[in-house]
């Protein structure tokens, strides 16, 4: 746990006490700061109050006696309207920072590589903190990624953390300037808490904030506005920029053509990696993401050798297109943090021979984002609240049923999956909707289907160690075809 010294004795307030709050609450009670700590939900209260969380009434205080208040991420600053606790402190001048900016001013001395974008910021920081950690460089990995950013271990000067930054968290840090910063993609999203796209590209245009050469800033060029970006950047040439794609060269960058993963950062266009050879990279997204891991990696100093380890080494995000078995034939994939239609869709564009489990509570815009990759899906499989809605949109265009619960869900897929005798056919959990309906959290539901999976009957393999078996993976080291 990091120890937040620079507030040692003084008065600080905590507003939320979900995990990161509460990671706050005890790295500044361990830090033997002044805690005032509440949350408008009565049972994180109690939960709280259970553990000695000091808890103090913020809308009661004397907001002038108090200098600093610590929001979660989920508190709105500005949209659709800032939040009373929000507005009573700023009205006393008490400054509104998160638990990252506790984070950057007492760990000053070490290194900060930070990732954001739409879509894609889990996985690529999960890689790149696994390309630090296993190449032998001092790293702590955490942020949005589920891992509150005052529970990792204090670092020395030649540390460096690599944090998963969503834009709410950006809001909130004012202070930390990245050494290297990600920026993959932008769609819309959020747009109620940012007022609108405008205010959603400047938040996440706040990961460059005040950054001078030599810091970098890798930027993903497959999207239209991080395009835009990047040019902006280029233009301004406060700090180098590498320009990182799935889909097209990108020059002066990293990118990924079919599978294969090029370093151009000095002009040389050289392959280093076949990523179809892991089956936790599959798709063009994840040649994105590996793009952008290389080239911060490299920038960060670690070998290219070193990196290319590691990238065949990931064992994958648990639950973000995560293989789970292979079972007579059958390859099954765990998606379950795919919660909404575009990521599901980006887990629908990496296989053929779909059997697509989905469903749960549902969001705004339905399947609308799936839909045009509806010729990969052989059979869906609709589960919660969401399954008559998600069958009526699929009807006509794809075979379903409604399932129901998961449970049934599996068995369906798997049975007809073995008795189409498709060429390696994959069951996909994927479900375009939150968990809430059914299940406390995406993460158990993926659990559940891990663990309906692991009771199927038939021979199970491994997939990390038949990856020519698993779908979009080969046999075939196709490096020594491009010359290297």
């Amino acid at each position: 746990m990091i120890d937040v010294f620079p507030f040692a004795g003084y008065p600080v307030a905590v507003f939320g006490l979900g995990r990161s709050g509460m990671a706050t609450v005890k790295a500044l009670m361990k830090s033997k700061a002044e805690v005032s700590a509440w949350d408008d939900d009565e049972a994180s209260r109690n939960r709280a109050a259970l553990e000695g969380v000091p808890l103090v009434d913020l809308y009661g205080i004397d907001w002038r006696e108090m200098p600093t208040l610590v929001v979660s991420p989920g508190v709105p600053l500005t949209h659709p309207a800032p939040h009373p606790i929000v507005e009573l402190a700023r009205a006393a001048n008490c400054e509104v920072i998160g638990d990252i900016e506790l984070l950057a001013r007492t760990q000053r001395w070490c290194n900060f590589i930070g990732i954001t974008g739409t879509n894609g910021k889990s996985t690529t920081t999960a890689l790149l903190g696994h390309i630090m950690q296993v190449s032998g460089r001092e790293a702590e990995v955490g942020g949005n990624l589920g891992i509150p950013a005052l529970t990792l271990e204090p670092l020395g000067p030649e540390g460096t953390y690599v944090l998963e930054m969503s834009s709410y968290q950006l809001d909130l840090t004012v202070s930390i300037t990245f050494d290297v910063a990600v920026l993959l993609n932008i769609s819309a999203d959020h747009l109620d808490r940012h007022g609108g796209m405008d205010g959603y590209v400047a938040t996440k245009r706040q990961i460059f904030h005040r950054q001078t050469k030599p810091r970098a800033a890798v930027v993903g060029i497959d999207d239209e506005i991080s395009r835009a970006v990047a040019e902006e950047l280029r233009a301004e040439d406060a700090q180098v920029v590498i320009p990182v794609s799935g889909r097209e060269r990108a020059h002066g960058g990293v990118y990924a053509l079919d599978g294969v993963l090029f370093d151009d950062m000095e002009g040389t266009e050289t392959p280093v990696c076949n990523l179809k050879q892991n089956p936790s990279l599959p798709g063009e997204h994840n040649g994105q993401n590996a793009a952008a891991a290389y080239a911060a990696a490299k920038t960060a100093g670690v070998a290219p050798h070193a990196i290319m380890a590691c990238l065949q080494s990931y064992p994958g995000l648990v639950h973000r297109q995560e293989p789970v078995d292979i079972v007579d034939g059958v390859a099954y994939v765990n998606d379950s943090k795919a919660t909404n239609a575009e990521a599901a869709a980006r887990a629908l564009a990496s296989y053929e021979n779909i059997y697509w489990i989905a469903g749960g509570r549902p969001k705004e815009g339905g399947l609308d984002a799936c839909l045009p990759y509806i010729e990969n899906i052989r059979h869906a499989y609709l589960i919660g609240e969401a399954a008559m809605a998600f069958g009526q949109s699929l009807d006509g265009k794809v075979p379903f049923e409604i399932s129901g619960e998961l449970t049934a869900a599996v068995t369906q897929a798997h049975e007809r999956a073995l008795a189409d005798g498709h060429a390696r056919p994959v069951v996909v959990l994927s479900p375009a909707a939150a968990s809430f309906d059914q299940f406390d959290d995406f993460e158990a539901r993926g659990n559940d289907f891990k663990d309906l999976v692991e009771g199927l009957p038939g021979e199970h393999i491994d997939p990390f160690e038949e990856p020519g078996i698993f779908p979009g993976t080969e046999q075939a080291d196709v490096m020594g075809e491009t010359g290297s």
